[in-house]
């Protein structure tokens, strides 16, 4: 394979680095697609219970990713040492850090599942949920913090098979993932009906769990897809199986410092973000509930334009970390400059496909006209903030594959704190839901530019590992 040569230190044309970007973003940004379409079929799915419903699942979806990001945060001080020691030559290492990894993470899982646990209860009375949708939103938070060990076991899994170069496998699981999401959420969601077809009339069986349901399906198909992964990843993956030998799980002090050393800004930026976003929660709240479910219907429209961008980023973090890890830092540099262009040109196009499509795009996701028209309003403001998002993404990407995560996370934090959220706090009373997406606006453009400013700069070569 292409990747290879990075390793053997063999020279590629400009032509091979381009054709290996793309070998690689390909089936990452179709894995975080199929990520995207479960979100997709969630949100119309739950969006045909109600206004309630959708609402109880807005607001404490950005909770959420609060506590999947910390878990999957934490998996990437891992994945980022086996990309650089595989990018050395040294699998025997990388096997030793996949061990210490799966112990590390089940364990700090764990212990933020717990946490979850505890805070579910009042977390939506916290965000200024009303009594309607209060204990929805509990029990949809309850299912997903406590199966975060497994889901952990995933993003562990697709982590380091990418960072070992191997993107179809995670690719096509997370295809699996999206089909068996809407099957389980099919059964689950919905009661026992009658479905037409032509002149047929058949008896579909359901649970009739409404929210509940929405959220067991999708934690069943991640847990299934999980099971999978691992599976690959320990007995079928190339230098990196460990089922057929013998070795320790228990962490090293020198694997843990390198993995808190990446992990630790990621985690916490990551924290420091994601309460921001909660903090947009609580100022779209008072707005009502129609608000509440167009902005958590429109958050999960537009993730359609970002999340090929992070499939860009996880190549990146793969062609920039294996190149710095066999000290090719030219090389790395090119493939930095190469992703991050390849991330704003695919983000441009699908920034102008959102803007045309979001009527269509809103209405698949509720058949209520004010929550359409809401999220129609944000869509088209957001859809000029793609290029400048797709340049802090990918780059963020690029730096993480060397280690540089701590000015990278500063940034992050920055951006989101001193300019998103004091701008949606002034534009929400006087503009409503369309001024917290024009702060939002503002801000993603001002993160991309400070990130390609680094980028340029040069200086993210010189904090890595």
């Amino acid at each position: 394979m292409q990747i290879e040569r990075i390793r053997t230190g063999e020279k590629l044309t400009l032509g091979q680095q381009l054709k290996l970007t793309a070998q690689l973003s390909w089936p990452a940004m179709m894995a975080q697609l199929s990520s995207i379409m479960m979100q997709y079929i969630d949100a119309s799915m739950v969006g045909r219970l109600g206004a309630d419903d959708s609402a109880s699942v807005g607001l404490v979806s950005t909770s959420l990713w609060l506590f999947w990001g910390v878990c999957s945060a934490v998996t990437m001080g891992f994945s980022v040492q086996v990309a650089h020691s595989i990018g050395a030559g040294d699998h025997v290492r990388a096997r030793n850090i996949l061990r210490q990894g799966i112990t590390a993470c089940l364990l700090i899982s764990i212990a933020v599942a717990a946490i979850g646990a505890a805070i579910a209860s009042p977390l939506p009375h916290w965000l200024g949920g009303g009594e309607a949708v209060c204990s929805k939103a509990t029990l949809y938070f309850l299912v997903f913090v406590l199966a975060l060990p497994l889901l952990t076991m995933n993003y562990l899994g697709g982590g380091m098979l990418r960072c070992a170069g191997n993107m179809k496998v995670p690719g096509g699981l997370n295809v699996m993932m999206c089909v068996l999401d809407v099957i389980f959420n099919f059964m689950l969601i919905f009661p026992t009906r009658q479905l037409s077809l032509g002149s047929l009339s058949v008896t579909m069986p359901g649970a009739g769990l409404g929210v509940l349901g929405a959220a067991l399906g999708t934690v069943g198909a991640e847990i299934v897809t999980a099971g999978a992964m691992m599976w690959y990843l320990c007995y079928r993956q190339k230098d990196m199986a460990i089922g057929h030998e013998r070795g320790s799980f228990r962490p090293t002090r020198e694997v843990l410092r390198k993995a808190m050393r990446v992990s630790a800004p990621m985690t916490l930026e990551h924290a420091v973000i994601c309460g921001a976003q909660i903090a947009v929660t609580v100022i779209v709240a008072p707005l009502g509930v129609m608000a509440i479910a167009a902005n958590a219907f429109a958050v999960t429209a537009e993730s359609i334009c970002y999340m090929p961008g992070y499939g860009i980023g996880d190549a990146a973090t793969t062609l920039v970390g294996q190149s710095y890890g066999a000290k090719r830092l030219d090389l790395a540099k090119r493939f930095g400059y190469i992703t991050v262009g390849l991330g704003m040109l695919t983000m441009t196009v699908m920034g102008l496909v959102m803007y045309i499509c979001a009527p269509w795009v809103m209405e698949l996701m509720s058949p209520v006209g004010e929550i359409v028209n809401l999220g129609v309003q944000s869509l088209r403001i957001e859809a000029f903030a793609e290029p400048m998002f797709a340049a802090s993404i990918v780059a963020y990407g690029v730096m993480i594959g060397v280690g540089d995560t701590i000015i990278p996370a500063a940034m992050n934090f920055g951006s989101i704190w001193l300019v998103r959220l004091p701008l949606a706090a002034l534009l929400a009373p006087q503009m409503g839901l369309a001024g917290v997406w024009l702060a939002m606006c503002i801000e993603l453009s001002f993160r991309g530019a400070i990130f390609l400013w680094r980028l340029f700069s040069g200086a993210w070569l010189k904090k890595g590992l």
